[in-house]
C-alpha cells in the first residue's frame, strides 16, 4: 500500500506543477480596470536588485515558476521514493514521505495564508497520500 498511496501522492505533485505552470504562463489581469493597473505598475517599476534590474512582476512570474518547478521535482522525488521500499526495511521511505508530509503541510498553510484557496487543495489531497503511506501496514501496493 505504501507503493500505490506514493505513486498517487507523486502524480497529485505533478497535476499540480502541471496546473501551476499553466496558469503562471497564461496569467493575465481579468478582473478589471484595477487589476490591470496593479499589473501595470508591477510590470512598469524596476529597481536595482543585487545588481540587477528586477521589477515586483519579475519576482511574481519567477515565484509562479519556481513553484511549478519544486512541484515537478517533488513528483520525480516521490515516483523514484518507491524504488526505496523494501518490506525488510521500510523506515528509508518512511522517512521520506514525512519530510515530504512536512513540506506540503508548510505549503499548504502559506498558500491558503498568502495566496488562494487552489494549491491548498492539491497539498491537503497529497498529505492525505503520505499519511496514508506512513501508516500503511504493507510495502507492497494493494
Amino acid at each position: 500500500m505504501v507503493v500505490a498511496f506514493l505513486r498517487i501522492a507523486a502524480g497529485l505533485a505533478l497535476l499540480q506543477g502541471v496546473g501551476h505552470a499553466a496558469a503562471v504562463v497564461r496569467w493575465a489581469p481579468m478582473r478589471g480596470a484595477r487589476e490591470a493597473a496593479v499589473v501595470d505598475a508591477m510590470k512598469s517599476q524596476s529597481f536595482v536588485f543585487q545588481g540587477l534590474a528586477r521589477s515586483y512582476w519579475d519576482f511574481f512570474y519567477g515565484y509562479g515558476l519556481l513553484t511549478a518547478f519544486n512541484c515537478f521535482v517533488e513528483a520525480a522525488v516521490l515516483w523514484q521514493v518507491v524504488r526505496l521500499a523494501h518490506p525488510s526495511d521500510p523506515s528509508a521511505v518512511r522517512v521520506m514521505a514525512a519530510i515530504f508530509l512536512i513540506a506540503n503541510l508548510a505549503h499548504g498553510y502559506l498558500s491558503w495564508r498568502y495566496f488562494f484557496f487552489t494549491p491548498v487543495i492539491f497539498d491537503v489531497a497529497i498529505t492525505l497520500c503520505l499519511m496514508a503511506a506512513l501508516v500503511a501496514k504493507s510495502i507492497t501496493p494493494a
